[in-house]
């Protein structure tokens, strides 16, 4: 079966080399054709040297916006099956191998899976005890990694581009409609995961959504000078999230 896996970078020669090699790890183990799709977008370091290295398909994608990155990759796919999985994170070796026996069973519209951060500390469970909340509030218990047939991707309209953040949960929702619609489940693997970075805690501190949460709630919402300095400026210049009103770095971790 084919598969295109999905990969937004932004500057990520410091994570896109585990991510396509857990890619490649993970396409070893199923039978059919697996193609890893690399949007760049606006990189100025290594991350496309790294994804033509590694064989991957190369898109490109200046926007600013991360729904609108996704479905750029989307768009060149010529796989069956869509999956995603941002630069940051990593799959198990079994993960396709899962993807391919859920959808197979007809049961599945898609879905997400476990995910862990690649540490723990008090902060970090702190965090995760203020985002449980809303997770349970939009009842999707799974993300970080999606994955669903092409046509399932196409007729929810893949990413929302109007969204600045939170486009993931709203794919899943949306997702998880056209399921019902269907008599098919939102699914959760669970033989394999997802390990994601703590890269954002690592520059931010593990205590910066605790120390004042009003940061998510504008994270979660609709600041786009939030969003930027969050997910792209600190990445670009330094200190570019003081002036984009992050509020300081905290240096405890």
């Amino acid at each position: 079966m084919h598969i295109s896996v999905v990969t937004p970078a932004h500057n990520e020669e410091d994570f896109l080399g585990k991510c396509v090699d857990s890619v490649a790890a993970a396409a070893a183990n199923v039978a059919g054709e697996v193609e890893h799709i690399v949007v760049l977008n606006r990189c100025t370091d290594g991350t496309e040297a790294i994804a033509r290295a590694a064989g991957c398909k190369v898109v490109v994608e200046d926007a600013r916006y991360i729904s609108r990155i996704r479905n750029a990759g989307a768009a060149a796919a010529e796989g069956r099956i869509i999956v995603t999985v941002d630069a940051d994170s990593w799959m198990s070796p079994n993960m396709l191998t899962e993807v391919c026996r859920m959808l197979e069973t007809g049961r599945f519209v898609g879905g997400g899976v476990r995910m862990f951060p690649e540490r723990w500390s008090a902060g970090l469970i702190a965090t995760t005890a203020l985002i449980a909340p809303f997770i349970l509030w939009n009842r999707i218990l799974s993300a970080g990694m999606f994955w669903c047939y092409r046509e399932d991707f196409d007729a929810v309209g893949g990413f929302d581009e109007q969204l600045i953040s939170i486009e993931d949960i709203d794919f899943a929702q949306r997702l998880k409609r056209r399921g019902r619609e269907s008599s098919r489940r939102y699914g959760t693997i669970r033989r394999a995961h997802l390990t994601t970075s703590c890269r954002k805690f690592d520059e931010f501190g593990d205590w910066y959504f605790v120390k004042d949460p009003r940061r998510l709630v504008r994270l979660l919402g609709r600041d786009k000078a939030m969003a930027d300095a969050f997910y792209y400026d600190v990445r670009s210049a330094p200190g570019a999230a003081r002036s984009h009103g992050v509020g300081s770095i905290d240096s405890d971790q």
